[in-house]
């Protein structure tokens, strides 16, 4: 086979606001090329609970839903036994890499390149760079509330980025890095760019048949600042000053940055390009806060928590695990009974798994110095604990937008199919019976 496959991973993208912004003369020709050749509407789950890319995108690697995989959680699927697609498409006698897939395991024989997702506990490929580059972003993205890197995760992007990233983008990268003093999102926007170079070079000297590279800063740019752009057009729901400036458009700059991105893609030669959104995200409809514990094994500590480890996933949540079933369930117990202001529970979704209980820090209001937590008789200050992260300003729709190039046209689902549809494609391209 002449042809290779790059699947890009453009997480909950709503390409109804790159339309918006073409019909109002942005220039913004990959998405323009994309949208005339024709956008593939996709559904995800039906229940809310549901919608979350950790669950959409093992339907993707798997074509199955969440009802046939059961995959409820970020960094999950290594739990699963069920087969992806890129395990698949090697046994048919093709190479495969794969770039940050979210919720995916490593479970291929002899991978071009394997790059897990940051929240995701399985083997990156051997290499030198894939290990060092797995390290740092894990600890920059879950360090991501507090915008600090390591010295050691500094030396390792430059190792990576001197090694992987063309000389050409060398200039452009580095005054985009340091135009991000002040911009949160541009950190989240570096990284994808970074991904997607590293992923770029990759993909021509492994030379491998199918490649997937997921990409999660847009995913996180329309959570935390949808509400500047003029996509929103409520006033009520308008970002405080103090959070970004109101002439700061994230949105926009984020489908330029992806647009670049998608125009480059487009001029690969002798490859066929998937670009999904999985699910997709739409204006929320009030203000909610977000927040993140400075130190999660700290604050277990401190309420009295007995517990053998602590892994932080995605901004609010955290695994706990346990050395036997009774000290979790006494952990659960100590967690859901911990008030804010004696009203409100810090955590209102704690899930026990029997030895780990899955939490998320749902409390929604504004913490400030007067924000108190009370536990056994005892009080805290809140804010002493944790690090704001953001204002939520986008929330989940099942409704995902999926393009095929040319080259998979007889391939492509219909319009409207679940998902998980995008999983046949891929094996119907190289052949493979699904």
């Amino acid at each position: 086979m002449n042809s290779k496959l790059i699947f890009i991973e453009l997480n909950e993208i709503n390409f109804d606001t790159a339309s918006f912004y073409v019909e109002r003369g942005k220039h913004l020709p990959g998405f323009t090329k994309l949208i005339e050749k024709g956008i593939i509407l996709t559904q995800a789950e039906v229940v809310y609970e549901n919608l979350e890319p950790w669950i959409q995108w093992p339907s993707v690697h798997t074509g199955k839903t969440y009802d046939e995989h059961k995959v409820f959680r970020l960094g999950d699927f290594v739990n699963s036994t069920d087969e992806q697609f890129f395990e698949k498409v090697e046994k048919a006698g093709f190479s495969v890499g794969a770039v940050s897939p979210m919720n995916a395991s490593n479970n291929l024989e002899n991978p071009a390149y394997f790059i897990p997702d940051p929240w995701t506990q399985t083997p990156c490929d051997n290499s030198f760079f894939s290990k060092s580059i797995t390290d740092s972003i894990v600890q920059a993205v879950n360090d991501n509330s507090q915008s600090k890197l390591t010295f050691k995760s500094i030396l390792n992007l430059v190792l990576a980025f001197v090694a992987l990233v063309g000389p050409s983008r060398y200039l452009p990268m580095a005054k985009y890095a340091f135009n991000a003093l002040g911009k949160p999102w541009r950190k989240a926007l570096f990284l994808d760019m970074l991904l997607y170079e590293m992923h770029k070079t990759l993909f021509i000297r492994k030379k491998p048949n199918f490649s997937t590279l997921f990409l999660n800063a847009g995913a996180h740019i329309q959570h935390h600042y949808f509400f500047n752009s003029p996509y929103v057009a409520s006033p009520e729901l308008k970002n405080p000053d103090w959070y970004i400036g109101k002439d700061d458009d994230p949105i926009l700059e984020m489908l330029k940055v992806y647009d670049e991105m998608l125009i480059d893609l487009l001029e690969l030669p002798n490859t066929e390009i998937i670009v999904a959104t999985g699910l997709s995200q739409k204006p929320y409809e009030q203000l909610k806060f977000y927040y993140r514990f400075k130190d999660h094994a700290s604050f277990l500590e401190s309420v009295g928590v007995e517990f053998t480890d602590v892994i932080p996933r995605m901004t609010r949540d955290f695994l706990v695990s346990f050395d036997t079933e009774e000290l979790a369930f006494k952990a659960e117990q100590q967690l859901s009974k911990i008030l804010v202001n004696d009203e409100v529970r810090l955590f209102e979704e704690i899930d026990n798994r029997g030895k780990d209980i899955f939490v998320v820090l749902t409390y929604p209001s504004e913490i400030t110095d007067k924000t108190m937590i009370t536990y056994s008789g005892k009080e805290l200050q809140l804010a002493n604990l944790v690090t704001f992260v953001a204002i939520k300003n986008g929330e989940h729709q099942s409704k995902g937008f999926a393009y095929y190039s040319d080259g998979l046209s007889e391939f492509a689902p219909p319009q409207g199919s679940h998902v998980a549809e995008i999983h046949n494609t891929v094996l119907h391209f190289f052949g493979i019976r699904s």
